[in-house]
């Protein structure tokens, strides 16, 4: 499973996220990009020592910041159920046996193996 594909269909669900300097905001996912940055609404926010609490109608998340997230199980199950069905994540559009720019054929175009 992969990270991605189970924040796509965590959208509009509840989460934990706690960053790397020990934040944490809990809220509904609203969306989510190719590198993890999420947009959460209805965010509770702790401190770090947490002992202060902010409430937050929304906010952005750097990828890069985020040590974990805690997702609920309900979700995980329904990406799990989405991989047994067919449409995991290796489904869909790839490239088939290709290797890089080239093709099967190595970076001067002549085919592997064949000397000249």
């Amino acid at each position: 499973m992969l990270p991605l594909s189970l924040l796509k269909t965590a959208q509009n669900h509840p989460m934990l996220v706690e960053l790397k300097n020990g934040e944490t905001y809990n809220g509904h996912l609203v969306s989510c990009d190719n590198w993890m940055n999420i947009n959460l609404r209805e965010v509770i926010c702790t401190s770090r020592e947490g002992d202060k609490f902010w409430r937050i109608p929304e906010c952005y998340i750097r990828g890069n910041t985020i040590r974990f997230l805690r997702i609920p199980d309900e979700v995980i199950e329904m990406v799990k159920d989405d991989m047994h069905n067919g449409g995991g994540a290796r489904g869909g559009r790839g490239r088939g046996n290709f290797r890089g720019r080239g093709g099967q054929r190595g970076r001067g175009g002549a085919p592997r193996g064949r000397g000249m």
